[in-house]
């Protein structure tokens, strides 16, 4: 039975530097039945990501920020359990950017059908979805690896930068990561196939780096920024290619994140940096995704999830992104489904 109430997260506070549990607020509504077109979905799985921190401030950006005392929103995974449209049944599993919160009622043409027999429904939350894509083109278009070049991946441990680095080993080139623990230097190496990995918190980290570098970097897919991204811009060869997707050393930073001035060794070098953001790939996600899919099934694409399990434990997923405790995707399970067979 569907009950009548259900929790959302709020933004409560805009966070100065780490966000804690203040800055989110539990608050109970009422479940209201869908309208002309409309379904009611049951929350299952949710994605934290650390550009969701980026929208926790007041500033402008890609994408609007979260309003104060209003719902969080981010990537979901969601049964239907009442349908108001001929698009969708009841039992059937879809996905698309919903609020934080136990139950959603939406559009049925705002969220895509998911297939739960092509692969689990949580890699359309990861590896089959936005984390996937944006490694795919972000890699593929500015990155550009060639067989034999030296990829180097920041936060490789994590949702995009695994898959980063698995791609540009199927373009032959060389993959070195760069991750926080040997537990993740260990993964990158033995199970993903990665050629070097040195983890960025050694005491040795610069010299470890050079080491793992010994013919350069000719791709740099930069998902940290800050002091790591310092080290190896020092690497860069000639016409190298520095392609920005994250900065997450700098996301709790209370004011501005100064480093190195690096203007000479890109003028040098002749160098490319270019930053980008997922949607400018909307036309061309059908086309990533095909590719994604067929390397998962070819077995050339393996990935990791670190699940938490519990809707009120969603913050503490939040923060653990940035302490770097999640190995691969970070999801928080929220229900079984009622109606599917998974």
């Amino acid at each position: 039975m569907t009950p009548k109430t259900y929790k959302e997260i709020q933004l409560a506070n805009r966070p100065e530097g780490t966000p804690s549990n203040e800055d989110f607020a539990f608050v109970e509504k009422e479940i209201a039945s869908p309208g002309e077109g409309e379904v009611l979905l049951k929350t299952l799985y949710l994605s934290v990501d650390p550009y969701m921190r980026g929208r926790m401030r007041d500033v402008k950006s890609y994408v609007a920020p979260y309003k104060l005392n209003e719902a969080i929103s981010g990537g979901i995974l969601a049964e239907v359990v009442e349908s108001n449209s001929d698009l969708l049944q009841k039992g059937d599993i879809v996905n698309g950017t919903l609020k934080w919160a136990e139950y959603n009622v939406a559009k049925a043409e705002k969220v895509q059908k998911v297939d739960p027999t092509i692969a689990p429904i949580t890699t359309r939350l990861g590896i089959l979805g936005l984390t996937g894509l944006t490694a795919y083109f972000g890699l593929l278009d500015i990155g550009k690896p060639q067989a034999g070049e030296t990829v180097v991946v920041s936060g490789a441990a994590g949702a995009v930068g695994s898959v980063v680095g698995q791609i540009a080993k199927l373009k032959g080139a060389r993959a070195v990561g760069i991750a926080g623990s040997q537990e993740k230097i260990d993964y990158l190496i033995n199970e993903l196939g990665f050629d070097a990995a040195v983890n960025y918190k050694s005491d040795t980290f610069n010299e470890d780096l050079k080491q793992a570098l010994p013919d350069g970097v000719d791709v740099y897919f930069d998902n940290v920024g800050g002091e790591v991204s310092d080290a190896v811009i020092w690497e860069l060869n000639n016409k190298a290619r520095v392609v920005l997707c994250g900065t997450i050393s700098s996301y709790n930073t209370p004011g501005a994140d100064i480093g190195p001035r690096i203007q000479w060794k890109f003028i040098t070098t002749s160098s490319m940096m270019k930053g980008f953001t997922l949607g400018d790939y909307a036309s061309e996600f059908r086309t990533g995704a095909a590719d994604l899919g067929k390397w998962l099934q070819e077995g050339k694409l393996k990935y990791e999830e670190t699940i938490i399990e519990g809707f009120e434990n969603t913050p503490q997923a939040f923060f653990g992104l940035f302490e770097g405790s999640n190995l691969g995707k970070q999801l928080v399970k929220v229900a079984d489904p009622e109606f599917a067979e998974l």
